[in-house]
């Protein structure tokens, strides 16, 4: 998939699965905006990508920093074709009684808040220039429940609905929504989970994890005519399939 003059927004850029996006699409020609809370470490990716890459300081959670980001990525590379909606944490995991009221709320405010104002941000300077993609990281917690993860799978459940909503008003104006559950991926948040030892997912062995290039590389795809009849729906890299048309296996 060739990417050059494109210009793709990737929230969570940091780290796990939003640095390596970020390092396979500048590969592709892309021009790529680094959001994330963490500066130094996006301010590091950014040298290491080169002209093509800006760091972008921002906490997904406030919709004015999330609509100035938009604004910085279209000032420096005269557009926004891509927006990758990454961002999103699991901490603190505990059981829904026990849950701390404020920590359970940031969740939702990164998780869901934070996808539906990078979309709210987006989409109109997209429309205005005939389109975009809008590709949300998903979950198998999304559809079913993970104990001690109540937070997790509904803010992951509610943003499976946001990208099938954005899919139903907006398709008609060339906008491409689509989610990607990527399964267990080798990254600092499989690290907390495993710390919490407390359901079957804490229980996987590292191994058993996916390299977080692989949803970079599938992203990639899914920015490809090939990927449209995703349109709407969500993209399991659980399936085989899949996997071979992303050119994984």
């Amino acid at each position: 998939m060739d990417m050059t003059g494109k210009t793709v927004l990737i929230t969570g850029a940091s780290r796990g699965i939003g640095a390596e996006t970020a390092r396979i699409f500048a590969k592709a020609g892309a021009n790529v905006a680094l959001v994330a809370r963490g500066q130094t470490e996006i301010a590091d990716l950014a040298g290491e990508i080169g002209q093509r890459a800006i760091a972008i300081p921002c906490n997904v959670a406030n919709s004015r920093e999330v609509s100035s980001a938009v604004e910085t990525t279209v000032d420096a590379f005269g557009g926004l074709d891509v927006l990758i909606n990454n961002a999103g944490v699991i901490e603190p995991i505990s059981h829904l009684t026990r849950a701390d009221v404020t920590a359970w709320g940031d969740v939702i405010d990164i998780n869901l808040k934070g996808v539906f104002y990078g979309m709210r941000a987006a989409v109109p300077v997209m429309k205005a220039a005939g389109g975009g993609s809008v590709l949300t990281i998903s979950s198998g917690a999304a559809h079913g429940p993970v104990e001690a993860w109540s937070h997790y799978c509904a803010s992951k459940a509610a943003v499976n609905m946001l990208t099938r909503c954005l899919d139903k008003e907006e398709a008609a104006h060339g906008i491409r929504a689509m989610g990607l559950s990527p399964g267990t991926v080798a990254t600092q948040m499989q690290r907390e989970i495993k710390a919490s030892g407390v359901n079957p997912v804490s229980q996987l062995d590292w191994e058993d994890h996916i390299p977080a290039d692989w949803p970079a590389r599938a992203l990639l795809w899914m920015c490809s005519e090939a990927a449209d009849d995703w349109c709407g729906q969500e993209i399991s890299l659980r399936d085989e399939d899949i996997r071979r048309k992303a050119g994984l296996i």
